[in-house]
Protein backbone atom coordinates (compact mmCIF):
# COMPACT_ATOMS: atom_id res chain seq x y z
CA UNK A 1 0.00 0.00 0.00
CA UNK A 2 1.01 3.75 -0.18
CA UNK A 3 1.60 6.08 2.57
CA UNK A 4 3.72 7.99 4.75
CA UNK A 5 6.50 6.53 6.56
CA UNK A 6 8.61 8.97 9.31
CA UNK A 7 11.81 7.46 10.58
CA UNK A 8 14.55 9.96 12.67
CA UNK A 9 12.36 12.80 12.34
CA UNK A 10 12.45 12.35 8.49
CA UNK A 11 9.25 12.10 6.45
CA UNK A 12 8.84 9.96 3.30
CA UNK A 13 6.61 8.69 0.72
CA UNK A 14 6.66 4.87 0.35
CA UNK A 15 4.52 2.79 -2.33
CA UNK A 16 5.21 -0.40 -1.29
CA UNK A 17 4.43 -0.40 2.83
CA UNK A 18 3.23 -3.71 3.85
CA UNK A 19 -0.78 -3.91 4.56
CA UNK A 20 -2.01 -3.81 8.04
CA UNK A 21 -3.18 -7.51 9.47
CA UNK A 22 -5.92 -7.33 11.77
CA UNK A 23 -5.35 -8.63 14.98
CA UNK A 24 -7.68 -10.33 17.34
CA UNK A 25 -10.43 -7.54 17.58
CA UNK A 26 -9.47 -5.21 15.53
CA UNK A 27 -11.12 -3.76 12.38
CA UNK A 28 -8.98 -3.29 9.29
CA UNK A 29 -10.11 0.15 7.89
CA UNK A 30 -9.52 2.31 4.64
CA UNK A 31 -8.19 5.68 5.10
CA UNK A 32 -11.19 8.16 3.57
CA UNK A 33 -8.89 11.31 4.66
CA UNK A 34 -6.64 12.11 7.68
CA UNK A 35 -5.84 15.57 8.95
CA UNK A 36 -2.49 16.86 9.83
CA UNK A 37 -1.98 18.15 13.53
CA UNK A 38 0.07 19.83 16.17
CA UNK A 39 1.62 16.61 17.27
CA UNK A 40 2.10 14.86 14.23
CA UNK A 41 4.58 17.92 13.21
CA UNK A 42 6.52 17.98 17.12
CA UNK A 43 7.09 14.14 16.18
CA UNK A 44 9.25 15.45 12.90
CA UNK A 45 10.78 17.92 15.58
CA UNK A 46 11.13 14.60 17.57
CA UNK A 47 8.52 15.34 20.83
CA UNK A 48 8.56 11.55 20.68
CA UNK A 49 10.94 8.89 19.07
CA UNK A 50 8.19 7.11 16.68
CA UNK A 51 9.33 5.69 13.38
CA UNK A 52 6.28 4.54 11.16
CA UNK A 53 3.44 5.71 9.57
CA UNK A 54 2.21 8.82 11.84
CA UNK A 55 -1.43 10.50 11.38
CA UNK A 56 -4.04 9.89 13.88
CA UNK A 57 -7.00 12.33 12.77
CA UNK A 58 -8.95 10.38 10.16
CA UNK A 59 -12.39 8.93 8.63
CA UNK A 60 -12.35 5.09 6.99
CA UNK A 61 -14.36 2.44 5.54
CA UNK A 62 -14.39 -0.41 7.84
CA UNK A 63 -13.43 -2.96 5.27
CA UNK A 64 -12.79 -6.29 7.57
CA UNK A 65 -13.69 -7.03 10.86
CA UNK A 66 -13.29 -10.75 11.65
CA UNK A 67 -15.21 -10.30 15.36
CA UNK A 68 -17.41 -7.63 14.55
CA UNK A 69 -18.67 -8.24 11.05
CA UNK A 70 -21.59 -5.57 11.50
CA UNK A 71 -19.18 -3.18 11.57
CA UNK A 72 -17.69 -4.13 7.87
CA UNK A 73 -18.84 -1.34 5.45
CA UNK A 74 -19.21 1.29 8.36
CA UNK A 75 -17.96 4.98 7.85
CA UNK A 76 -15.81 5.72 11.02
CA UNK A 77 -13.67 7.59 13.49
CA UNK A 78 -11.30 6.03 15.81
CA UNK A 79 -10.00 6.51 19.42
CA UNK A 80 -6.29 6.65 19.14
CA UNK A 81 -5.39 4.76 22.28
CA UNK A 82 -4.91 0.93 22.43
CA UNK A 83 -4.23 0.01 26.20
CA UNK A 84 -3.39 -3.49 27.52
CA UNK A 85 -6.82 -4.59 28.69
CA UNK A 86 -5.10 -5.71 31.97
CA UNK A 87 -4.36 -3.65 34.03
CA UNK A 88 -5.80 -1.53 36.93
CA UNK A 89 -6.40 1.91 34.76
CA UNK A 90 -7.61 -0.09 31.65
CA UNK A 91 -10.32 -1.83 34.08
CA UNK A 92 -11.30 1.67 35.87
CA UNK A 93 -12.02 3.06 31.60
CA UNK A 94 -8.67 4.78 32.07
CA UNK A 95 -6.69 2.99 28.54
CA UNK A 96 -6.11 5.90 27.29
CA UNK A 97 -3.02 6.31 30.61
CA UNK A 98 -2.51 2.45 30.21
CA UNK A 99 1.47 2.46 30.92
CA UNK A 100 1.50 -0.34 27.99
CA UNK A 101 -0.52 1.22 25.36
CA UNK A 102 -0.52 1.83 22.02
CA UNK A 103 -1.36 5.16 20.40
CA UNK A 104 -2.20 5.22 16.84
CA UNK A 105 0.23 7.13 14.76
CA UNK A 106 2.25 8.08 17.71
CA UNK A 107 3.41 5.13 19.89
CA UNK A 108 3.88 1.39 18.70
CA UNK A 109 0.95 1.93 16.19
CA UNK A 110 1.21 2.79 12.56
CA UNK A 111 -1.08 5.42 11.59
CA UNK A 112 -3.44 7.00 9.50
CA UNK A 113 -1.15 8.45 6.60
CA UNK A 114 -1.56 5.20 4.62
CA UNK A 115 -4.07 3.98 2.62
CA UNK A 116 -5.35 1.31 5.55
CA UNK A 117 -4.94 1.26 9.26
CA UNK A 118 -6.08 -1.41 12.15
CA UNK A 119 -7.94 -0.39 15.18
CA UNK A 120 -9.92 -2.52 18.18
CA UNK A 121 -13.34 -2.39 17.17
CA UNK A 122 -14.07 -0.83 20.40
CA UNK A 123 -12.39 1.89 19.66
CA UNK A 124 -14.52 2.93 16.82
CA UNK A 125 -17.60 5.21 16.22
CA UNK A 126 -19.68 5.42 13.18
CA UNK A 127 -20.37 8.64 11.61
CA UNK A 128 -24.05 9.82 11.10
CA UNK A 129 -24.38 9.77 6.76
CA UNK A 130 -25.52 13.87 8.18
CA UNK A 131 -21.37 14.26 8.78
CA UNK A 132 -19.71 14.21 5.50
CA UNK A 133 -15.60 13.55 5.76
CA UNK A 134 -14.65 17.10 5.74
CA UNK A 135 -16.26 17.57 8.71
CA UNK A 136 -15.75 14.01 10.45
CA UNK A 137 -12.11 14.09 10.00
CA UNK A 138 -12.31 16.51 13.43
CA UNK A 139 -13.70 14.46 15.33
CA UNK A 140 -10.81 13.28 17.43
CA UNK A 141 -9.88 17.08 18.11
CA UNK A 142 -13.15 18.21 18.52
CA UNK A 143 -13.69 15.30 21.30
CA UNK A 144 -10.29 16.52 22.46
CA UNK A 145 -11.64 19.81 22.87
CA UNK A 146 -14.83 18.74 24.52
CA UNK A 147 -12.91 17.07 27.69
CA UNK A 148 -12.13 20.87 28.90
CA UNK A 149 -15.71 20.74 29.75
CA UNK A 150 -15.21 17.89 31.60
CA UNK A 151 -12.33 18.67 33.70
CA UNK A 152 -13.22 22.50 34.58
CA UNK A 153 -16.60 24.07 35.07
CA UNK A 154 -17.51 26.75 32.49
CA UNK A 155 -20.59 28.61 32.52
CA UNK A 156 -21.97 31.88 31.27
CA UNK A 157 -20.48 34.16 34.41
CA UNK A 158 -16.94 32.05 33.47
CA UNK A 159 -14.32 34.27 32.14
CA UNK A 160 -12.54 31.93 29.98
CA UNK A 161 -9.06 33.17 27.90
CA UNK A 162 -7.49 30.73 25.20
CA UNK A 163 -4.18 31.49 24.19
CA UNK A 164 -3.39 30.31 20.80
CA UNK A 165 -6.16 30.11 17.49
CA UNK A 166 -4.10 27.96 15.66
CA UNK A 167 -5.63 24.08 14.47
CA UNK A 168 -6.70 23.06 17.98
CA UNK A 169 -7.13 26.91 19.47
CA UNK A 170 -9.95 27.75 17.44
CA UNK A 171 -12.22 24.64 18.07
CA UNK A 172 -11.84 24.46 21.41
CA UNK A 173 -13.05 28.51 21.21
CA UNK A 174 -15.82 26.89 19.15
CA UNK A 175 -16.87 24.27 21.83
CA UNK A 176 -16.51 26.28 24.72
CA UNK A 177 -18.31 29.29 23.24
CA UNK A 178 -21.67 26.50 23.65
CA UNK A 179 -21.30 27.38 27.59
CA UNK A 180 -22.44 31.29 26.65
CA UNK A 181 -19.35 32.32 28.77
CA UNK A 182 -17.57 35.68 28.44
CA UNK A 183 -15.19 34.19 25.87
CA UNK A 184 -11.98 36.09 24.44
CA UNK A 185 -8.99 34.21 22.35
CA UNK A 186 -5.29 35.63 21.47
CA UNK A 187 -4.86 35.13 17.84
CA UNK A 188 -1.67 36.62 16.12
CA UNK A 189 -2.96 36.23 12.57
CA UNK A 190 -5.30 38.00 9.99
CA UNK A 191 -6.77 34.65 9.49
CA UNK A 192 -7.44 33.15 12.56
CA UNK A 193 -9.28 36.76 13.68
CA UNK A 194 -11.31 36.38 10.69
CA UNK A 195 -12.49 33.00 11.59
CA UNK A 196 -12.86 33.96 14.71
CA UNK A 197 -15.47 37.18 13.85
CA UNK A 198 -17.29 34.60 11.70
CA UNK A 199 -18.05 32.61 15.01
CA UNK A 200 -18.57 35.90 16.88
CA UNK A 201 -15.59 35.28 19.37
CA UNK A 202 -13.90 37.45 20.13
CA UNK A 203 -10.15 37.92 19.05
CA UNK A 204 -7.63 40.01 21.06
CA UNK A 205 -3.89 40.67 20.62
CA UNK A 206 -1.15 39.74 23.01
CA UNK A 207 -0.71 43.09 24.13
CA UNK A 208 -4.47 43.59 25.40
CA UNK A 209 -3.97 40.36 27.93
CA UNK A 210 -6.05 40.73 30.92
CA UNK A 211 -3.77 40.12 33.51
CA UNK A 212 -4.80 38.01 36.38
CA UNK A 213 -8.53 38.22 35.62
CA UNK A 214 -9.51 34.82 34.05
CA UNK A 215 -10.87 32.12 35.58
CA UNK A 216 -10.28 29.51 33.48
CA UNK A 217 -7.21 29.88 30.76
CA UNK A 218 -6.79 27.57 28.38
CA UNK A 219 -3.37 26.99 26.48
CA UNK A 220 -3.41 25.73 22.88
CA UNK A 221 -0.57 27.72 21.44
CA UNK A 222 2.14 24.99 21.18
CA UNK A 223 4.39 27.68 22.68
CA UNK A 224 6.33 27.51 25.77
CA UNK A 225 6.14 31.37 25.98
CA UNK A 226 2.02 30.42 25.88
CA UNK A 227 2.46 28.65 29.57
CA UNK A 228 4.13 31.90 30.96
CA UNK A 229 1.23 34.24 29.73
CA UNK A 230 -1.82 31.34 31.48
CA UNK A 231 0.26 32.02 34.35
CA UNK A 232 0.00 35.89 33.82
CA UNK A 233 -3.61 36.23 33.17
CA UNK A 234 -5.21 32.92 35.57
CA UNK A 235 -6.47 34.50 38.52
CA UNK A 236 -5.83 33.65 41.85
CA UNK A 237 -7.71 30.36 42.80
CA UNK A 238 -8.05 30.15 38.80
CA UNK A 239 -7.33 26.96 36.81
CA UNK A 240 -4.94 26.72 33.68
CA UNK A 241 -5.70 23.65 30.87
CA UNK A 242 -2.48 22.47 29.16
CA UNK A 243 -3.56 21.40 25.54
CA UNK A 244 -0.16 21.84 24.27
CA UNK A 245 2.32 19.16 23.87
CA UNK A 246 6.75 21.00 23.64
CA UNK A 247 9.23 19.38 22.94
CA UNK A 248 12.47 19.35 25.20
CA UNK A 249 11.73 20.73 28.82
CA UNK A 250 10.06 23.66 29.55
CA UNK A 251 11.12 26.40 32.16
CA UNK A 252 8.48 27.77 34.74
CA UNK A 253 8.09 29.63 38.08
CA UNK A 254 6.27 27.55 40.09
CA UNK A 255 6.14 30.31 43.56
CA UNK A 256 3.42 32.23 41.63
CA UNK A 257 0.96 28.73 41.20
CA UNK A 258 1.70 27.76 44.58
CA UNK A 259 0.63 31.55 46.31
CA UNK A 260 -1.93 32.13 44.10
CA UNK A 261 -3.21 28.39 44.33
CA UNK A 262 -3.48 28.43 40.84
CA UNK A 263 -4.68 24.56 39.67
CA UNK A 264 -2.48 22.74 36.09
CA UNK A 265 -4.89 20.47 34.52
CA UNK A 266 -3.65 18.36 31.68
CA UNK A 267 -5.84 17.28 29.11
CA UNK A 268 -5.40 14.94 25.67
CA UNK A 269 -7.87 13.14 24.24
CA UNK A 270 -11.97 13.49 25.03
CA UNK A 271 -15.33 12.02 24.34
CA UNK A 272 -16.23 11.15 20.64
CA UNK A 273 -19.76 10.60 20.94
CA UNK A 274 -19.66 14.61 22.09
CA UNK A 275 -18.12 15.51 19.29
CA UNK A 276 -20.16 13.59 16.66
CA UNK A 277 -23.03 15.64 18.84
CA UNK A 278 -21.76 18.78 18.55
CA UNK A 279 -21.13 18.53 14.19
CA UNK A 280 -24.48 16.54 13.73
CA UNK A 281 -26.51 19.73 15.40
CA UNK A 282 -24.68 22.12 13.80
CA UNK A 283 -23.27 23.38 17.22
CA UNK A 284 -19.45 23.93 15.76
CA UNK A 285 -18.36 24.03 12.12
CA UNK A 286 -14.99 22.93 11.92
CA UNK A 287 -14.89 23.50 7.96
CA UNK A 288 -13.65 26.76 7.53
CA UNK A 289 -10.20 25.92 9.05
CA UNK A 290 -9.09 23.56 6.32
CA UNK A 291 -6.68 25.59 4.36
CA UNK A 292 -5.03 22.96 1.90
CA UNK A 293 -5.62 19.66 0.92
CA UNK A 294 -2.69 17.24 -0.57
CA UNK A 295 -2.53 13.21 -1.70
CA UNK A 296 -0.35 11.42 0.19
CA UNK A 297 2.39 11.47 -2.35
CA UNK A 298 2.87 15.24 -1.44
CA UNK A 299 2.86 14.41 2.26
CA UNK A 300 6.08 16.42 2.60
CA UNK A 301 4.54 19.89 0.89
CA UNK A 302 1.23 18.83 2.99
CA UNK A 303 3.60 19.36 6.70
CA UNK A 304 5.43 22.20 4.94
CA UNK A 305 2.33 24.32 4.96
CA UNK A 306 0.77 23.12 7.85
CA UNK A 307 3.83 24.31 9.86
CA UNK A 308 3.36 27.56 8.38
CA UNK A 309 3.09 30.52 11.12
CA UNK A 310 -0.45 31.01 11.09
CA UNK A 311 -1.56 27.40 9.00
CA UNK A 312 -4.45 25.50 10.00
CA UNK A 313 -5.71 22.09 9.12
CA UNK A 314 -4.20 20.44 5.96
CA UNK A 315 -6.03 16.82 4.57
CA UNK A 316 -4.23 14.24 3.44
CA UNK A 317 -5.95 11.52 0.95
CA UNK A 318 -4.76 8.26 -0.82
Amino acid sequence: MQGVWLENQSLEFRDALALPVPQPNEALIKVLVAGICGTDLQLTKGYYPFNGIPGHEFVGEVIDAPEAPHFIGKRVAGEINNGCGHCALCHCGLSRHCSQRRVLGIKNHNGAFAEYLTLPVTNLHVIPESIDDEKAVFIEPIAAAAHILDQVAIGPHSKVLIIGAGRLGLLIAQVVKTTQCQLQVIARHEKQRQILKQFEITAISEHQLPLGEADVVIEASGSPDGLQAAVNTVKPTGSIVLKSTYTGETRLNFSHIVVNEISLIGSRCGPFQAAIALLQEGRIDPTPLISERFRFHDAKQAFESAAQPGGLKVLLRP
